[in-house]
């Protein structure tokens, strides 16, 4: 249109709202984008989008116009990465899992316990170990960065295209964890109302009765303090983790300074992570030294999720080093190393 009628002033704008949107005056709040070659005609159009109770960003000029038709079209694209993680995640574990409960209960001792595949073995493999990897994968980048970022001794750098892309849907990830974290939550309150939860108690006092016989039952003060440390850990990560949701709301974390946003989702986010991890820890207790914990030689599910929590929360330790801290606030202060070759250019220059 613009090549046709070269003196007229073309805004390309207002594509984004939906017909929907507009019949049923939903737009308070809404984020429009305008492009064009007039700034006094984006100005025209802006204090219309202004005046319907819509925000108005700026993409430039009319070369833009072919990226504003296709925002409508777009299907969730910051959430594809983090999902498709979550979903090759869920995937391993399960089939993984599946090998080493059940196949191996039917081929092994044949005993048919499929059943499991619907809560026990979801809840104990697919949401509590999705939850925590896809919580230190928010974590993890930031880390990455940081050794970039003292190795090359500037942060004016650009990252490499794959880090870059994996820190901008961190926050996509840590709600897809929470939303596990949430699964894992509910299921693990249904685990008394299971029938073969119940059958297993009560088959227990049958047996007893039968048999006249009653089974002593000691006190052992180390269980108890590892089964309480597991639930306490469980409940206050299940509640920081929530937190960390929260403030992931545009109109929570809109009414945060940046310093306090920094500390809920930097300081609270590496104290969830810590506690989520001691959480897993503690479940294993010590199942490891146990022979038949490995079936088939493989190691448990468990064990497999604590890895990556366990290789960021080292990679955090080192960077709060005090030695290495210091350099890396300089760092992100503006300070520059001066490279070798920088040197070299800088002696010949003054010679």
């Amino acid at each position: 249109l613009f090549r046709l009628v070269p003196s007229a002033a073309v805004v390309k704008g207002l594509n984004t709202l939906s017909a929907w949107a507009l019949q049923n005056g939903l737009l308070a709040g809404k984020q429009v984008f305008l492009c064009g070659e007039s700034g006094e005609a984006k100005q025209a159009v802006a204090h219309l989008a202004t005046k319907l109770g819509l925000t108005v960003l700026d993409k430039g000029s009319l070369s833009a116009a072919r990226e504003l038709e296709d925002f409508p079209l777009k299907l969730f694209p910051e959430w594809r990465l983090p999902l498709s993680i979550a979903v090759g995640l869920s995937a391993f574990f399960f089939f993984y899992l599946l090998i080493r409960d059940v196949i191996y209960a039917y081929v092994e001792k044949k005993n048919e316990i499929s059943y499991r595949i619907m809560v026990a073995l979801a809840n104990k493999v697919v949401f509590p170990i999705v939850a925590l990897v896809m919580l230190s994968l928010c974590y993890l980048p930031g880390a990455i960065a940081a050794f970039f970022q003292l190795y090359r001794g500037t942060k004016y750098r650009r990252f490499p295209n794959w880090l870059d892309r994996w820190m901008l849907c961190r926050k996509q990830m840590g709600l897809v964890a929470l939303g596990f974290a949430v699964l894992h939550a509910i299921y693990t309150f249904i685990i008394p109302i299971r029938y073969s939860f119940r059958h297993k108690l009560i088959s227990g006092v049958v047996d007893e009765v039968k048999n006249n016989k009653t089974t002593p039952s000691y006190f052992d003060n180390t269980e108890a303090w590892g089964t309480d440390s597991f639930i306490s850990l469980g409940i206050l990560g299940f509640f920081l983790f929530v937190l960390l949701g929260l403030t992931s709301l545009p109109s929570v974390g809109g009414s945060l300074s940046w310093r306090e946003f920094n500390f809920i989702q930097s300081k609270l986010g590496h104290l969830t992570l810590f506690i989520c991890t001691a959480h897993g820890y503690i479940y294993g207790w010590n199942k490891f030294l146990r022979p038949s914990t490995y079936k088939w030689y493989t190691p448990p599910g468990y064990m497999l999720c604590l890895i990556v929590p366990s290789v960021v929360l080292v990679l955090k330790l080192l960077l709060l080093l005090p030695c290495v801290d210091r350099a890396l606030t300089r760092i992100r202060q503006g300070w520059e190393r001066t490279q070798p070759k920088e040197m070299d250019e800088i002696k010949t220059t003054n010679l």
